[in-house]
Protein backbone atom coordinates (compact mmCIF):
# COMPACT_ATOMS: atom_id res chain seq x y z
CA UNK A 1 0.00 0.00 0.00
CA UNK A 2 1.01 3.63 -0.50
CA UNK A 3 0.38 5.48 2.75
CA UNK A 4 0.77 9.14 3.70
CA UNK A 5 1.07 9.97 7.41
CA UNK A 6 0.47 13.61 8.37
CA UNK A 7 1.23 15.42 11.61
CA UNK A 8 2.10 19.02 12.47
CA UNK A 9 3.37 18.04 15.93
CA UNK A 10 6.43 19.91 17.14
CA UNK A 11 7.17 17.75 20.18
CA UNK A 12 7.26 14.03 20.90
CA UNK A 13 4.21 12.88 22.84
CA UNK A 14 2.12 9.75 22.90
CA UNK A 15 0.44 10.50 19.57
CA UNK A 16 3.78 11.01 17.85
CA UNK A 17 5.23 7.80 19.25
CA UNK A 18 2.07 6.06 18.03
CA UNK A 19 2.62 7.42 14.51
CA UNK A 20 6.31 6.46 14.50
CA UNK A 21 5.54 2.91 15.61
CA UNK A 22 2.86 2.58 12.92
CA UNK A 23 5.09 4.00 10.19
CA UNK A 24 8.10 1.89 11.10
CA UNK A 25 5.90 -1.19 11.26
CA UNK A 26 4.32 -0.53 7.87
CA UNK A 27 7.70 0.19 6.26
CA UNK A 28 9.05 -3.04 7.75
CA UNK A 29 6.18 -4.92 6.11
CA UNK A 30 7.02 -3.55 2.68
CA UNK A 31 4.45 -0.76 2.42
CA UNK A 32 5.53 2.53 0.87
CA UNK A 33 5.14 5.12 3.61
CA UNK A 34 5.29 8.88 3.00
CA UNK A 35 5.23 11.71 5.55
CA UNK A 36 4.11 15.32 5.68
CA UNK A 37 5.76 16.99 8.68
CA UNK A 38 6.62 20.47 9.83
CA UNK A 39 10.23 21.67 9.38
CA UNK A 40 12.53 20.42 12.17
CA UNK A 41 9.92 17.91 13.31
CA UNK A 42 11.35 15.70 16.09
CA UNK A 43 9.59 12.77 14.44
CA UNK A 44 12.22 12.52 11.71
CA UNK A 45 14.67 10.93 14.13
CA UNK A 46 12.07 8.35 15.17
CA UNK A 47 11.36 7.09 11.65
CA UNK A 48 14.00 4.37 11.73
CA UNK A 49 12.69 2.34 8.78
CA UNK A 50 11.34 5.12 6.60
CA UNK A 51 13.06 6.34 3.45
CA UNK A 52 14.28 9.90 4.06
CA UNK A 53 13.26 10.80 0.51
CA UNK A 54 9.65 10.11 1.48
CA UNK A 55 9.58 12.93 4.03
CA UNK A 56 8.04 16.23 2.85
CA UNK A 57 8.11 19.32 5.05
CA UNK A 58 5.23 21.80 4.92
CA UNK A 59 4.20 24.71 7.19
CA UNK A 60 1.03 22.91 8.39
CA UNK A 61 0.26 26.09 10.34
CA UNK A 62 -3.42 25.52 11.06
CA UNK A 63 -6.67 24.11 9.72
CA UNK A 64 -6.96 26.89 7.12
CA UNK A 65 -3.43 26.71 5.70
CA UNK A 66 -4.30 26.77 1.97
CA UNK A 67 -0.66 26.47 0.86
CA UNK A 68 -0.15 23.25 2.82
CA UNK A 69 -3.51 21.88 1.68
CA UNK A 70 -2.64 22.38 -2.00
CA UNK A 71 0.79 20.82 -1.57
CA UNK A 72 -0.66 17.85 0.25
CA UNK A 73 -3.01 17.35 -2.67
CA UNK A 74 -0.11 17.42 -5.12
CA UNK A 75 1.87 15.01 -2.93
CA UNK A 76 -1.04 12.54 -2.92
CA UNK A 77 -1.47 12.77 -6.70
CA UNK A 78 2.25 12.54 -7.53
CA UNK A 79 2.76 9.37 -5.46
CA UNK A 80 -0.61 7.69 -6.11
CA UNK A 81 -1.29 7.63 -2.37
CA UNK A 82 -4.08 5.25 -1.36
CA UNK A 83 -4.35 6.09 2.36
CA UNK A 84 -4.07 9.59 3.84
CA UNK A 85 -3.82 9.30 7.63
CA UNK A 86 -3.98 12.42 9.82
CA UNK A 87 -3.32 12.46 13.56
CA UNK A 88 -3.93 16.01 14.83
CA UNK A 89 -7.16 18.03 14.72
CA UNK A 90 -5.59 21.02 12.98
CA UNK A 91 -4.38 18.68 10.21
CA UNK A 92 -7.75 17.01 9.57
CA UNK A 93 -9.14 19.68 7.19
CA UNK A 94 -5.89 19.83 5.21
CA UNK A 95 -5.88 16.04 4.79
CA UNK A 96 -9.57 16.10 3.87
CA UNK A 97 -8.94 18.66 1.13
CA UNK A 98 -6.13 16.53 -0.33
CA UNK A 99 -8.42 13.51 -0.46
CA UNK A 100 -11.29 15.45 -2.03
CA UNK A 101 -8.91 16.40 -4.84
CA UNK A 102 -7.80 12.76 -5.27
CA UNK A 103 -10.87 10.56 -5.31
CA UNK A 104 -8.97 7.26 -5.22
CA UNK A 105 -7.39 8.10 -1.85
CA UNK A 106 -9.09 7.30 1.46
CA UNK A 107 -8.99 9.56 4.52
CA UNK A 108 -8.25 7.87 7.84
CA UNK A 109 -8.22 9.94 11.00
CA UNK A 110 -6.91 8.91 14.40
CA UNK A 111 -8.36 10.69 17.41
CA UNK A 112 -5.84 10.63 20.27
CA UNK A 113 -7.60 12.90 22.78
CA UNK A 114 -10.96 13.36 24.49
CA UNK A 115 -11.43 17.08 23.87
CA UNK A 116 -14.54 17.99 21.83
CA UNK A 117 -14.11 19.02 18.21
CA UNK A 118 -15.33 22.29 16.73
CA UNK A 119 -17.80 22.62 13.84
CA UNK A 120 -15.09 22.73 11.16
CA UNK A 121 -13.61 19.47 12.35
CA UNK A 122 -17.02 17.82 12.53
CA UNK A 123 -17.57 18.64 8.86
CA UNK A 124 -14.15 17.18 8.07
CA UNK A 125 -14.77 13.98 10.01
CA UNK A 126 -18.03 13.41 8.18
CA UNK A 127 -15.97 12.82 5.03
CA UNK A 128 -13.49 10.40 6.58
CA UNK A 129 -13.55 6.77 5.45
CA UNK A 130 -12.76 5.67 9.01
CA UNK A 131 -12.09 7.33 12.35
CA UNK A 132 -9.77 5.42 14.66
CA UNK A 133 -10.12 6.00 18.41
CA UNK A 134 -7.18 5.03 20.63
CA UNK A 135 -9.50 3.86 23.42
CA UNK A 136 -13.13 3.01 24.08
CA UNK A 137 -13.37 6.29 26.01
CA UNK A 138 -12.38 8.28 22.91
CA UNK A 139 -14.78 6.26 20.77
CA UNK A 140 -17.61 6.97 23.22
CA UNK A 141 -16.83 10.69 23.07
CA UNK A 142 -16.91 10.62 19.26
CA UNK A 143 -20.23 8.78 19.23
CA UNK A 144 -21.82 11.10 21.78
CA UNK A 145 -20.64 14.13 19.78
CA UNK A 146 -22.20 12.55 16.67
CA UNK A 147 -19.24 13.54 14.51
CA UNK A 148 -19.70 10.58 12.17
CA UNK A 149 -21.88 7.49 11.73
CA UNK A 150 -21.07 4.92 14.45
CA UNK A 151 -20.05 2.33 11.85
CA UNK A 152 -17.20 4.60 10.74
CA UNK A 153 -15.65 4.65 14.23
CA UNK A 154 -13.18 1.89 15.11
CA UNK A 155 -11.16 1.34 18.27
CA UNK A 156 -7.49 0.43 17.94
CA UNK A 157 -5.80 0.56 21.33
CA UNK A 158 -2.40 2.18 21.39
CA UNK A 159 0.46 -0.26 21.13
CA UNK A 160 3.92 -0.26 22.67
CA UNK A 161 7.03 -2.34 22.15
CA UNK A 162 6.28 -4.67 25.05
CA UNK A 163 9.28 -6.89 24.29
CA UNK A 164 11.64 -3.93 24.75
CA UNK A 165 10.27 -3.19 28.21
CA UNK A 166 10.32 -6.86 29.20
CA UNK A 167 13.94 -7.13 28.06
CA UNK A 168 14.84 -3.98 30.00
CA UNK A 169 13.38 -5.62 33.10
CA UNK A 170 15.52 -8.74 32.60
CA UNK A 171 18.71 -6.71 32.25
CA UNK A 172 17.95 -4.13 34.94
CA UNK A 173 20.33 -3.65 37.87
CA UNK A 174 18.76 -1.82 40.80
CA UNK A 175 22.15 -1.29 42.45
CA UNK A 176 23.49 0.43 39.35
CA UNK A 177 20.40 2.61 39.08
CA UNK A 178 20.64 3.74 42.71
CA UNK A 179 24.34 4.49 42.29
CA UNK A 180 23.77 6.45 39.08
CA UNK A 181 21.30 8.72 40.91
CA UNK A 182 23.37 8.84 44.12
CA UNK A 183 20.60 7.24 46.15
CA UNK A 184 21.22 5.16 49.28
CA UNK A 185 20.71 1.40 49.37
CA UNK A 186 17.26 0.47 50.58
CA UNK A 187 15.59 3.47 48.96
CA UNK A 188 11.99 3.05 47.84
CA UNK A 189 11.19 4.73 44.55
CA UNK A 190 7.89 6.20 43.37
CA UNK A 191 7.51 8.08 40.11
CA UNK A 192 5.41 9.43 37.30
CA UNK A 193 6.00 10.17 33.60
CA UNK A 194 4.27 12.76 31.44
CA UNK A 195 4.27 16.34 30.23
CA UNK A 196 4.49 18.87 33.04
CA UNK A 197 0.99 20.26 33.01
CA UNK A 198 -1.75 20.57 35.67
CA UNK A 199 -3.89 17.97 33.87
CA UNK A 200 -1.26 15.30 34.57
CA UNK A 201 -1.64 15.83 38.32
CA UNK A 202 1.96 16.46 39.35
CA UNK A 203 0.76 18.84 42.08
CA UNK A 204 -1.45 16.17 43.65
CA UNK A 205 1.43 13.71 43.33
CA UNK A 206 3.68 16.03 45.34
CA UNK A 207 0.98 16.61 47.96
CA UNK A 208 0.64 12.83 48.32
CA UNK A 209 4.43 12.52 48.50
CA UNK A 210 4.50 14.80 51.54
CA UNK A 211 2.15 12.42 53.34
CA UNK A 212 4.04 9.31 52.21
CA UNK A 213 7.45 10.43 53.54
CA UNK A 214 5.99 10.79 57.02
CA UNK A 215 5.73 6.98 57.15
CA UNK A 216 8.62 6.13 54.82
CA UNK A 217 11.46 8.67 55.09
CA UNK A 218 13.49 6.49 52.69
CA UNK A 219 11.13 7.11 49.74
CA UNK A 220 12.39 9.12 46.77
CA UNK A 221 10.13 10.49 44.05
CA UNK A 222 10.83 10.96 40.34
CA UNK A 223 8.87 13.24 38.02
CA UNK A 224 9.91 12.74 34.38
CA UNK A 225 8.56 14.98 31.64
CA UNK A 226 9.07 18.16 29.68
CA UNK A 227 7.39 21.50 30.25
CA UNK A 228 6.03 23.07 27.06
CA UNK A 229 4.40 26.03 28.83
CA UNK A 230 5.58 29.58 28.18
CA UNK A 231 8.56 30.41 30.36
CA UNK A 232 8.48 26.92 31.90
CA UNK A 233 5.84 28.19 34.32
CA UNK A 234 4.57 24.68 35.10
CA UNK A 235 8.00 23.43 36.17
CA UNK A 236 8.60 26.59 38.21
CA UNK A 237 5.26 26.05 39.95
CA UNK A 238 6.25 22.50 40.85
CA UNK A 239 9.64 23.64 42.13
CA UNK A 240 7.92 26.14 44.42
CA UNK A 241 5.54 23.45 45.67
CA UNK A 242 8.46 21.09 46.38
CA UNK A 243 10.05 23.83 48.45
CA UNK A 244 6.79 24.63 50.23
CA UNK A 245 6.28 20.97 51.15
CA UNK A 246 9.94 20.62 52.21
CA UNK A 247 10.50 17.77 49.76
CA UNK A 248 13.80 19.00 48.27
CA UNK A 249 15.67 15.93 49.56
CA UNK A 250 13.04 13.53 48.28
CA UNK A 251 11.89 14.72 44.82
CA UNK A 252 13.75 14.82 41.53
CA UNK A 253 12.41 16.67 38.51
CA UNK A 254 14.40 14.85 35.86
CA UNK A 255 13.06 16.37 32.65
CA UNK A 256 13.01 13.92 29.75
CA UNK A 257 14.87 10.61 29.97
CA UNK A 258 16.02 8.86 26.80
CA UNK A 259 15.73 5.45 28.45
CA UNK A 260 12.43 5.56 30.28
CA UNK A 261 12.43 1.77 30.55
CA UNK A 262 15.18 2.00 33.17
CA UNK A 263 13.08 4.35 35.27
CA UNK A 264 9.97 2.16 35.00
CA UNK A 265 12.01 -0.86 36.12
CA UNK A 266 13.47 1.04 39.06
CA UNK A 267 10.14 2.22 40.46
CA UNK A 268 8.55 0.37 43.33
CA UNK A 269 5.32 2.19 42.44
CA UNK A 270 4.39 4.02 39.26
CA UNK A 271 1.75 6.73 39.64
CA UNK A 272 -0.59 8.28 37.10
CA UNK A 273 -2.40 11.17 38.78
CA UNK A 274 -4.04 12.55 35.62
CA UNK A 275 -7.34 14.41 35.69
CA UNK A 276 -8.22 13.04 32.25
CA UNK A 277 -6.51 10.57 29.95
CA UNK A 278 -7.46 9.39 26.47
CA UNK A 279 -5.34 6.24 26.70
CA UNK A 280 -2.47 6.45 29.18
CA UNK A 281 0.60 5.35 27.25
CA UNK A 282 2.87 5.76 30.28
CA UNK A 283 0.58 3.47 32.28
CA UNK A 284 0.87 0.79 29.60
CA UNK A 285 4.65 1.18 29.47
CA UNK A 286 4.93 0.91 33.25
CA UNK A 287 2.75 -2.20 33.21
CA UNK A 288 4.90 -3.73 30.46
CA UNK A 289 7.91 -3.09 32.73
CA UNK A 290 6.28 -5.02 35.62
CA UNK A 291 5.84 -1.89 37.72
CA UNK A 292 3.02 -1.78 40.28
CA UNK A 293 0.68 0.99 39.15
CA UNK A 294 -1.54 3.40 41.07
CA UNK A 295 -3.72 5.46 38.75
CA UNK A 296 -6.55 7.92 39.08
CA UNK A 297 -9.90 6.77 37.70
CA UNK A 298 -9.65 8.48 34.35
CA UNK A 299 -11.71 7.19 31.44
CA UNK A 300 -8.83 5.21 29.96
CA UNK A 301 -7.25 4.00 33.20
CA UNK A 302 -10.50 2.25 34.03
CA UNK A 303 -10.26 0.48 30.66
CA UNK A 304 -6.73 -0.82 31.01
CA UNK A 305 -6.39 -1.54 34.75
CA UNK A 306 -8.16 -4.33 36.60
CA UNK A 307 -8.38 -2.97 40.17
CA UNK A 308 -6.48 -5.06 42.69
CA UNK A 309 -5.17 -7.33 39.94
CA UNK A 310 -3.05 -5.29 37.52
CA UNK A 311 -3.01 -2.04 39.49
CA UNK A 312 -4.89 0.16 41.95
CA UNK A 313 -7.38 2.90 41.04
CA UNK A 314 -8.16 5.99 43.12
CA UNK A 315 -10.52 8.96 42.62
CA UNK A 316 -9.23 11.88 40.58
CA UNK A 317 -7.75 14.79 42.59
CA UNK A 318 -8.14 13.01 45.96
CA UNK A 319 -4.67 13.34 47.48
CA UNK A 320 -5.40 11.30 50.60
CA UNK A 321 -6.66 8.34 48.57
CA UNK A 322 -3.65 8.56 46.27
CA UNK A 323 -1.25 8.54 49.23
CA UNK A 324 -3.09 5.63 50.86
CA UNK A 325 -2.87 3.49 47.71
CA UNK A 326 0.85 4.15 47.25
CA UNK A 327 1.48 3.38 50.92
CA UNK A 328 -0.49 0.14 50.61
CA UNK A 329 1.94 -1.03 47.95
CA UNK A 330 5.07 0.30 49.65
CA UNK A 331 4.06 -1.53 52.83
CA UNK A 332 3.57 -4.86 51.08
CA UNK A 333 6.29 -6.09 48.72
CA UNK A 334 4.44 -9.32 47.91
CA UNK A 335 1.43 -7.34 46.69
CA UNK A 336 3.68 -5.06 44.62
CA UNK A 337 5.36 -8.00 42.94
CA UNK A 338 2.10 -9.85 42.31
CA UNK A 339 0.47 -6.81 40.71
CA UNK A 340 3.59 -6.04 38.67
CA UNK A 341 3.80 -9.58 37.25
CA UNK A 342 0.08 -9.62 36.38
CA UNK A 343 0.38 -6.17 34.76
CA UNK A 344 3.30 -7.29 32.60
CA UNK A 345 1.41 -10.36 31.40
CA UNK A 346 -1.68 -8.27 30.62
CA UNK A 347 0.34 -5.65 28.74
CA UNK A 348 2.07 -8.30 26.62
CA UNK A 349 -1.27 -9.55 25.30
CA UNK A 350 -3.24 -6.29 25.08
CA UNK A 351 -0.76 -3.53 24.23
CA UNK A 352 1.71 -4.98 21.73
CA UNK A 353 2.68 -2.71 18.86
CA UNK A 354 2.29 -5.64 16.43
CA UNK A 355 -1.37 -5.93 17.38
CA UNK A 356 -1.85 -2.19 16.79
CA UNK A 357 -0.18 -2.41 13.37
CA UNK A 358 -2.21 -5.50 12.41
CA UNK A 359 -5.52 -3.83 13.27
CA UNK A 360 -4.66 -0.55 11.52
CA UNK A 361 -3.42 -2.38 8.43
CA UNK A 362 -6.69 -4.32 8.30
CA UNK A 363 -8.64 -1.02 8.36
CA UNK A 364 -6.54 0.37 5.51
CA UNK A 365 -7.08 -2.74 3.38
CA UNK A 366 -10.82 -2.82 4.04
CA UNK A 367 -11.20 0.80 2.90
CA UNK A 368 -9.05 0.34 -0.21
CA UNK A 369 -11.05 -2.75 -1.22
CA UNK A 370 -14.25 -0.69 -1.20
CA UNK A 371 -13.09 1.13 -4.38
Amino acid sequence: MKILQITSAQSLGGGERHLADLANGFAGRGHEVYFALRPKSPLVGELKKAARGNVTTLPLRNSLDAFSARNLSLLVRKNNIQIVHAHMARDYPLAAYAVRQNKAAKLIITRHVLFPLNRLHRITLSGAARIIAVSQAVASQLRSDKVAPPEKISVVLNGIDTTRFAEARRQFSRDQFLQSWNLPDGSLLVGMVGELTPLKGQAEFLQAAEKIVRRHPNVHFFIAGLDHSQGNKNRLSLELLIEELKLQEHVRLVGWLEDLAQLYCALDVFVSASHTESFGLAIAEAMASSAAVVATKTESAQEIIRPGETGLLVPVREVDKLAEAVLELLDNKDTRVRIGVAAQQFAATQFSVERMIDETEAIYRAEIEKN
